[in-house]
């Protein structure tokens, strides 16, 4: 059945959840929001939504070089006790989390880390495209805007499709981990370099 974006956003306010994982438990559960909030607890993963406020001062800093030696990154990703730090289910997400960065290449860890000169300058360029449409102001407000959601899609970290599984964004694949460990899981900071590129550059 089709699933509506009010349902999906209604969702996700009640849960924290991400999109793809609110969209498959409305999936499952024929569109009744309220069963599909008692279908993510069975997950786990609202009780992990819930413990993403909660403080992270261990973890890991680890480093990821791509094969040919071209592309390198540094990722510091936090959890809240050194035994989780040591598990090969947190291991395995830093390190997938290295291998993503690498890969995709985003710009910060989420949106509210884009800094605003940045935003501003999108949205010019985005506002300059849609204008030369000839269309209304009202219309090129709302193309803007809609492209605006997609530039953060590709280039926060936590909005990203994650490169394994698209169907999923690497927030989600978080919070799958956060379930399973049972601990709040995060992404401080990252660096990624590039052969050849002015030191500084990249440097987030």
């Amino acid at each position: 059945m089709e699933i509506s974006a009010g349902a999906i956003k209604e969702l996700r306010q009640r849960t924290g959840v991400g999109v793809m994982e609110c969209k498959k438990a409305l999936s499952e559960c024929a569109g009744n929001i309220n069963e599909a909030i008692d279908f993510l607890r069975k997950k786990g993963l609202a009780k992990a939504a819930k413990r993403a406020g909660r403080e992270t001062a261990e973890g890991l800093i680890t480093s990821y070089i791509h094969p040919g030696g071209k592309i390198g990154v540094l990722v510091d990703i936090d959890c809240e006790t050194d035994f989780v730090a040591r598990t090969e289910d947190f291991q395995g997400l830093v390190k997938e989390i290295a291998m993503h960065i690498a890969a995709m290449n985003p710009i910060a860890i989420s949106r509210e880390d884009v800094p605003p000169e940045v935003i501003e300058k999108e949205k010019e360029i985005l506002r300059a495209e849609a204008a030369a449409s000839g269309k209304p102001d009202k219309v090129v407000d709302k193309i803007v805007e809609g492209r605006l959601e997609k530039f953060f899609a590709e280039q926060c970290l936590m909005e990203q499709a994650y490169i394994k599984n698209p169907d999923i964004t690497v927030k989600d694949l978080i919070y799958d981990a956060i379930a399973k460990v049972g601990e709040n899981i995060t992404v401080r900071r990252f660096t990624r370099y590039q052969l050849g590129e002015v030191l500084g550059e990249d440097d987030r």
